[in-house]
């Protein structure tokens, strides 16, 4: 369990105790603690019991409950509250938008206990006769309900990708003389995904009985083989003869969509992938590009982007330090850039309007250019870029004078605030600030959380071109989370000449290696090292920064 895992326990415990009306003072120390561990660098629970004790605002009951939790993942208090309550209100906790306030009052006086109720109950206009509630609330909340229908069951690539590797590797180990392939939308790097496939070659240790350590069989005689690993994730398997492995290691690949373009003999034999593609006459795809709607043209006509790899970002983009809501200080953070082979780092803390993040104030900005400047001294050939993640105001203006933004050597502009926007109005605004003559990049372009936040949705050909007129380059947010440009978009980015960079939104020196998942769907889109902005080395790379 990572520090995240920890405070969200936390966080549930406070909101549960909210729902039940405890006491606030109770309350708000559960919600302090979830801060102070979700922003320690330190894993909690390799602490000692002397060293958590040590911690500001951690008593005797904490410090037993972090025992608690090293022990069975949870603890006693927490799952008395879980016990006494409906697993549906639970579900509505979850939904980000919602509240604690606002599930106890449509528990308490409509009856509601799960999502389809409280759709219902919006549905039927009940929710507009509750104090503190009205129209719009109503309908804000029934697409909070849309979206959580959409996205239930289903899960995020890197949620489960150390689980896969465990898996493939127990596997292996329990048929080593089987070839074992993940196939499906996770061999393909799909974001999120709603099911996991692995296919496995007949061989004559096949037959043996089941007994892995983390596997359960959970499909029935005569079944197709289903697995459940770790009590967690669940696995269709499927077979193969070794003669057929390659065909079916490519259908079961998919999608669909562009196997049915390629039309050619599915009862071609083939043992492997790469064989099959020879004697199709076919130019191999990698398996995160086959959705990309140009696939089926590199196949038979060749020129298949020299996709870009995790080794040739050069330059850390898009960072947060102790000036204002990163874990770890400035000279930490390019510490651990210049340990990953990074050869620049391009600071964005945020501006001084997100108060809630510890925005910078102008006099801390030049106390933090002043550091900036004695670290490169001390740090050289590595440089650290002096940047901002700029709000985005409501009326589309950049947060700071132009005095100010001019001192910047890169500036990502990003909306934080006031989502509840239409698509031409958040159009808008985006347009309004990359079109700022001092603005170099846009951030996060629908402030998307996947399956927690829709996002407000925009126009992206608009944006896109507007930033191709303004010669501003747009994020790949490559937190999981977000991954926004939404990766489908960025073949429209290159065909416009917008420079992409792939950028971890790092608030600490683990949140750095988010770039591989950047690179992930980076690749999904054809994106090569000269379309990615921080390919380049860092005097180019800044060069094209203040090019306005």
């Amino acid at each position: 369990m990572t520090n995240k895992d920890v405070s969200q326990l936390f966080s549930e415990l406070a909101n549960l105790m909210e729902l039940y009306g405890e006491n606030p003072f109770k309350i708000r120390s559960y919600r302090n603690i979830q801060l102070l561990f979700r922003k320690m660098g330190d894993p909690i629970l390799e602490m000692s019991p002397d060293q958590i004790n040590a911690l500001k605002g951690v008593g005797a009951a904490i410090s037993a409950k972090i025992e608690e939790i090293k022990e069975k993942g949870t603890f006693d208090t927490l799952e008395r509250y879980r016990d006494k309550t409906p697993v549906g209100i639970r579900d509505l906790l979850g939904i980000k938008g919602l509240g604690p306030k606002k599930v106890k009052q449509v528990w308490d006086e409509l009856g509601v206990q799960d999502a389809v109720e409280l759709w219902y109950a919006c549905n039927e206009n009940r929710l507009v006769e509750l104090k503190g509630f009205g129209y719009k609330t109503q309908e804000d909340l029934k697409k909070l309900l849309e979206y959580f229908f959409k996205s239930k069951d289903k899960f995020l690539y890197a949620g489960v990708e150390i689980e896969l590797e465990s898996v493939l590797t127990e596997v292996a180990a329990f048929w080593p003389s089987s070839r074992i392939m993940l196939v499906g939308d996770a061999r393909r790097k799909m974001p999120v995904l709603e099911k996991l496939e692995l296919l496995i070659e007949k061989t004559d240790d096949m037959d043996k009985d089941l007994s892995l350590r983390s596997v359960e069989r959970i499909s029935g005689p005569g079944e197709p083989l289903k697995l459940r690993w770790n009590e967690m994730l669940e696995l269709t398997i499927h077979t193969s003869d070794s003669e057929s492995f390659g065909m079916n290691c490519f259908l079961k690949t998919g999608p669909s969509s562009w196997i049915n373009e390629l039309d050619f003999d599915p009862g071609t034999i083939s043992a492997s992938e790469e064989n099959l593609f020879e004697k199709l006459g076919l130019n191999w795809i990698p398996p995160e590009l086959r959705d990309h709607p140009k696939a089926s043209g590199w196949a038979r006509e060749g020129d298949v982007p020299d996709l870009l790899d995790e080794s040739d970002i050069r330059g850390l983009v898009h960072a947060h330090s102790t000036w204002s809501d990163g874990i770890h200080s400035l000279k930490e953070m390019a510490d651990a850039a210049i340990k990953k082979g990074l050869e620049y780092l391009l600071i964005t803390d945020h501006s001084k309007s997100a108060f809630y993040a510890g925005g910078l104030q102008v006099d801390e900005l030049y106390a933090q250019w002043e550091e900036i400047d004695s670290l490169n001294e001390s740090l050289k050939p590595f440089r650290i870029l002096k940047g901002i993640e700029s709000d985005i105001l409501s009326d589309g203006s950049l947060d700071y004078p132009d005095d100010v933004l001019a001192g910047f050597d890169g500036i990502i502009a990003s909306i934080h605030s006031n989502l509840k926007m239409d698509e031409d109005k958040a159009t808008e605004r985006l347009i309004r600030a990359v079109e700022h003559p001092l603005c170099s990049m846009l951030g996060h372009p629908t402030g998307r959380l996947l399956l927690a936040r829709e996002g407000y949705p925009i126009d992206h050909m608009k944006v896109i071109d507007a930033c191709a007129a303004s010669g501003v380059a747009i994020e790949i947010n490559a937190n999981p989370r977000r991954l926004d440009l939404d990766w489908t978009w960025v073949p429209y980015a290159i065909e416009k000449g917008v420079l992409i960079s792939i950028n971890p939104d790092a608030h600490s020196i683990a949140g750095i290696d988010d770039i591989r998942y950047g690179v992930m769907v980076a690749r999904k889109a054809g994106l090569t090292p000269a379309n990615c902005l921080n390919a380049l080395g860092a005097q180019a790379f800044l060069n094209t920064m203040k090019k306005q």
